[in-house]
Formats: structure tokens, C-alpha cells, sequence
């Protein structure tokens, strides 16, 4: 590694010094050793070639050091430079560990530089300037650059943070079966949710109902109640009717669309599977499998972007923009529903046209509706619309 186009040997004025003359002791191991086989550091203090190597080889793969390697003599404070450290390390193994410690700390000293932090990806990310916004890897993984979590917009990262404690503990099973599981509120039987929209039919006794609040569907429809939250006092219920808390409403909205991206994580090769057994030709097969591709993608974008808009909704005071900004959720939650009903449904090749139509449409909407909400949020920030609750 260099520094303004010097090796560090130059910067700290470091030399290896070697002499060929007569015979000395290592000061490590006191084995005596021709001159010419010695080496060390300004300081004067030399060792034999073996315990060089022992030594920086315990730095590196047992310490994960690299620029802090001083001389092995009791309290010397003289560096090991990264010239002399490689020079030194015989073994190939410590020496690409070392240079992965100099790259890696290179990266972690340079602000304009992060790590991916998808699994098992060693590459790094370079932007102008550091700001809260969605940077993409090579890999493919999208990240927010400022906490190098997955991008949370609208959700600024000091919220997210209180709300990965707030939430972390209902990340279980008992909370799943809360939210993926309800009661039939005609006949009390136990149904799952495992797709679709918020319109529930239950099998046994054929109840129309909505799957957030349970209120029969055909004096309910589409309506922008059940995707915010509702105070007591906005609402006609009997006095003894108990409201979901605000806590409660937007953790299990989180969770709801948290674990429908665990749910389709495979979709697209599921959707890629089933474009392949139609019996069209290769050109056919190419177009669908590219409008499929493309709405994959814009289905988990857009689920991200519905968990972490519940996230903002939780910390967000009321007002008027607040309410625009649940209209527009809204909007968003029905359209992504009907997309991810018919990237899942069976695809006959007579109706290949017709899915291809309703699928383009939806992902055009989502993406569409997406851009609205995000650039709404925007705008209240720049504006100064939205005050944040410190302890919601």
C-alpha cells in the first residue's frame, strides 16, 4: 500500500538493516546466526528470519493486525512497515491475509468508501459524497450508505434504529401466528393468510370479510381506514370494544410485509420456472419472462418500501400530510396485493397476453405510487412537515 505514491517504508523512514559480517544472536529465540541471515528495524534490534516470521504470522492471522505491528522488542515502539512486513512474511496465506488487513482498513478509514454488507461479497462501494440514499454493489444487494442497512426509505436511520429495539422482540413465532393467523368472525374458524389482498373468504361458512379489522367486506371495500391507524374517538364502535394499540397496529403492518418478502424471496425463480413450461416459443418465452423479471423486482421494492412507510407512520406525528401520506400508502398496499397475486397464480399459455397486460399495469402502478409516496416524504423533510415522535 502506498501514501501519495510512497511505500510506507519512505513515509516512517523505516530500513531493514542486513550486515554480512561475523556472527550474531536473534534476541528471540539466542540462537546464533551469520549477519547476512538477521534483519531489523531503525531501532537496531534484530532477529533471525524464523522468528520474524512466527512473530508477524501471529499478528496477522491471530490479532488482525497489520498497520500497528510494532518491533518485537520488549516496549519498542518502532513500526513494521507494510514494505518490510511482506518482505518478511514467507508463508502466502499470512501474506494475503496482511493485504486484505490493508485493504480492509483502508475502506473503513475512508468515508467515501463502504463494504457490502450482503454474505460472502468482499467488494466495495465509492460514492461522491455521503448522504442518506440507496447505494447498489456489483452483487446486486442495495443498501443505505449512511448505516449500510437495507434501504429503509422513507425511514431516516437514527428512527430505524429504535425501531429494530422496539421490534426485534416480536420477530417470533407467537407473533406470526398473531398476524398470519386469524379467526373467521362469523364462525370462529382459524384461517391462514398466505397472499392476496386484505378481501377474505372464509371456506367453511363463505363470511366476506377484511383480514385487517374484520368488518363483513361489502360494507367495507377498498377504503384507506384499515392501512392507518384509527384513534378511538374516530370511530363508531361499541364502548367496551378494545382499539389495537398504536405500538401493536404499525409492528404488525412491519411484520405483515416482512414476511411476505421472506414468502417470495424464490418468486422469481418460481415465475421463471413456470414462463419455461409454456408451450410458446423462445421469443415468447423471452418477453414474458422479462415483464416477469422486471415486476419480481419492483414486488420486493415495493414491499420494502411499504415495511419501512409503517416504520415512518409510527414515528410520525398527525396531521394533514400525514394524512396524505396514508392515502398514498394506501394506494400502494392495494396495488402491490393484486401484483403479487398474479405473479403467483397458474399461467395458462391461452392467457398469456391478458396476464402479461394486468401484470405490466400493476408494476407500472407500483413503481408509479412508490415514486409519489417517497418523493411526498421527501418533500416534507426539505419543507418541514413531519415532526418525529422521540418516544413513540
Amino acid at each position: 500500500m502506498h501514501l501519495q505514491g510512497q511505500p510506507f517504508s519512505e513515509f516512517f523512514s523505516f530500513q531493514i538493516q542486513q550486515s554480512s559480517d561475523s556472527t550474531e544472536f536473534c534476541e528471540i529465540c539466542l540462537s546464533p546466526f551469520p549477519r547476512s541471515l538477521m534483519t531489523g528495524l531503525e531501532c537496531g534490534h534484530r532477529f533471525c528470519g524464523d522468528c520474524w516470521t512466527e512473530y508477524l504470522s501471529v499478528k496477522v492471522m491471530s490479532e488482525g493486525e497489520c498497520f500497528s505491528i510494532s518491533c518485537p522488542a520488549h516496549k519498542c515502539k518502532i513500526l513494521v512497515d507494510d514494505a518490510s512486513a511482506m518482505a518478511l512474511i514467507k508463508d502466502s496465506k499470512v501474506r494475503s491475509k496482511y493485504q486484505c488487513l490493508i485493504t480492509q482498513s483502508f475502506v473503513e478509514c475512508n468515508r467515501l468508501l463502504k463494504w457490502c454488507p450482503a454474505p460472502d461479497c468482499n467488494r466495495a462501494v465509492k460514492v461522491q459524497y455521503v448522504n442518506f440514499k440507496p447505494v447498489k454493489c456489483t452483487c446486486g444487494r442495495r443498501f443505505c450508505y449512511k448505516c449500510s442497512k437495507t434501504w429503509h426509505a422513507p425511514i431516516l436511520c437514527e428512527y430505524m434504529r429504535k425501531w429494530a429495539k422496539t421490534v426485534a422482540e416480536d420477530l417470533s413465532i407467537s407473533l406470526w401466528i398473531r398476524i398470519n393467523t386469524k379467526n373467521c368472525p362469523k364462525c370462529y374458524v382459524a384461517i391462514e393468510k398466505n397472499g392476496g389482498c386484505n378481501h377474505m373468504t372464509c371456506r367453511i361458512c363463505q363470511h366476506h370479510f377484511c383480514w385487517i379489522c374484520s368488518v363483513n367486506w361489502f360494507d367495507h371495500g377498498y377504503n384507506t381506514r384499515c392501512n392507518r391507524y384509527v384513534e378511538a374517538e374516530e370511530v363508531n364502535q361499541e364502548p367496551d370494544t378494545p382499539m389495537p394499540n398504536l405500538n401493536t397496529f404499525h409492528r404488525t403492518r412491519f411484520i405483515y410485509h416482512f414476511n411476505f418478502l421472506e414468502q417470495e424471496r424464490n418468486l422469481m425463480m418460481d415465475v421463471q420456472n413456470k414462463c419455461q413450461r409454456l408451450p410458446m416459443s423462445w421469443t415468447e418465452v423471452f418477453t414474458l419472462q422479462a415483464v416477469m423479471t422486471k415486476a419480481v423486482n419492483v414486488l420486493r421494492q415495493t414491499r420494502e418500501t411499504l415495511m419501512y412507510s409503517y416504520v415512518f407512520a409510527y414515528f410520525v406525528e398527525k396531521s394533514n400530510q400525514k394524512t396524505i401520506f396514508e392515502f398514498n400508502l394506501q394506494g400502494i398496499e392495494n396495488t402491490t396485493d393484486s401484483l403479487s397475486h398474479y405473479l403467483k397464480m397458474h399461467i395458462v399459455n391461452a392467457e398469456v397476453d391478458v396476464i402479461i397486460r394486468k401484470v405490466q399495469n400493476r408494476t407500472q402502478y407500483c413503481d408509479q405510487f412508490c415514486r409519489v409516496l417517497l418523493d411526498h416524504v421527501n418533500e416534507g423533510y426539505d419543507k418541514g412537515w413531519w415532526t418525529h415522535l422521540e418516544t413513540a
